[in-house]
């Protein structure tokens, strides 16, 4: 599939394969779908054209950089736009994150003094951006000039605005409780294909391990749990698309139920190597956020499997995968990982093939899954919520 990029074809064969595997389990599309896909749309938005220029000086397209949204912009001095400057010496990072999450339309003046920083900035901020029809954020354009804050310009910029077409992948269970739900999911899309070190090598990033062994767990689990009949409490079984990419498949997802009504999320990320401490343990990040750690301990106490907190506190792998969005409302969602991704070598690179996937590890930590599942799904059990207050 190319290393399933979220914005390629190749994705949509991805989720066509998911939507069979769940068809063939039996699963129910979700409330409100037709079919498992839960389909929505993305902005991409860039600077078409532009013509800026601060008392009188026309600013060069390598002195600016903007962050849009879909309305094209043509300000002047006379108009209501809010004027700030980054000056010598102030924290630029602190600055340009406070107006770029400011509420209002923004001409952002840099001070030449600012110049590496501008230019680090630039170069990721010039990029088409992505967003939500319906949660465009205001325009900031950033010009490196000495100009105050009082001055006058001209700034007309036209816009580049793309559609592009999204998909996670997701079906249930009805269980007797219908306003109560546990969620296995797994991101299925990767980074795609590379740039090769050298002519002739291989550029593709299959993502065998990222993610396509969480996502092998997702559906082996709905097998499984679809042939137990019905359950007390209602499963999810998901699919995202582009936790690579700004996790919006996740974002989507989580604006279309009621987070207070999902009990349980069980995040599965990266499950095909065995973790330093063996082959029969799995890490969980966020331990200490929630009890649903707790709970998947004791489930496994008298058996060969282990679960224990992330061992990996600096890498941050709490915010780095789907489950961090639902965990900001509150759910107690956390990732199951077993690999040792501080010193694994097939990380984000081509080399992450089939053929370094531990098929024996990988079966049991899934085995694992649904065993620790069980008291949450027969509503034995309830993990205490995370604090929405300490989540950044």
């Amino acid at each position: 599939m190319k290393g399933r990029h979220a914005f390629s074809p190749e994705i949509e064969m991805a989720a066509d394969f998911i939507s069979n595997e769940f068809s063939e389990i039996g699963l129910q599309p979700l409330n409100g779908e037709s079919d498992y896909r839960q389909s929505f749309e993305l902005y991409s938005i860039g600077v078409d054209e532009a013509s800026i220029s601060v008392n009188g000086r026309t600013v060069g397209s390598n002195d600016f950089f903007a962050m849009v949204n879909a309305e094209p912009i043509s300000w002047s001095s006379a108009d209501d736009v809010t004027t700030h400057q980054i000056k010598r010496g102030e924290d630029f990072r602190a600055k340009f994150n406070e107006f770029r999450n400011g509420t209002e339309d923004a001409l952002v003046l840099v001070h030449n003094s600012q110049e590496e920083n501008f230019r680090r900035y630039q170069s990721f901020f010039s990029r088409a951006s992505r967003t939500f029809p319906d949660k465009q954020s205001p325009n900031v354009v950033f010009v490196l000039s000495n100009a105050s804050a009082s001055t006058n310009f001209d700034i007309n910029i036209t816009k580049k605005v793309d559609v592009i077409e999204m998909a996670n992948v997701a079906g249930m269970i009805e269980g007797n409780r219908t306003d109560e739900y546990v969620l296995f999911s797994a991101h299925y899309d990767h980074i795609g294909v590379r740039t090769p070190q050298e002519a002739g090598a291989d550029s593709i990033a299959n993502g065998a391990n990222d993610n396509a062994s969480g996502v092998t767990a997702v559906i082996e689990l709905a097998r499984y749990f679809a042939s137990m009949g019905k359950p007390e409490r209602s499963l999810l079984f998901v699919g995202f698309t582009a936790e690579e990419s700004g996790g919006y498949g996740s974002k989507y997802f989580s604006e279309q139920l009621n987070p207070d009504e999902i009990m349980a999320m069980f995040n599965i990320e990266m499950i095909g190597k065995p973790a330093v401490s063996g082959p029969n343990s799995a890490w969980i990040t966020g331990f200490e956020r929630s009890s649903f750690g707790e709970l998947l301990q004791k489930s496994t106490e008298g058996t060969i499997y282990e679960f224990y907190p992330d061992p990996y506190p600096a890498q941050n792998l709490f915010y780095r995968s789907d489950n961090a969005t639902l965990a900001r409302l509150g759910v107690p969602a956390h990732s199951i990982s077993t690999t040792p991704i501080d010193v694994d070598p097939d990380y984000h690179e081509v080399s992450d093939e089939f053929e370094t996937i531990d098929i024996s590890h990988m079966t049991n930590t899934i085995r694992a899954i649904s065993r620790a599942a069980e008291g949450i799904i027969s509503g034995d059990d309830t993990p205490t919520r995370v604090d929405v207050s300490k989540v950044n």
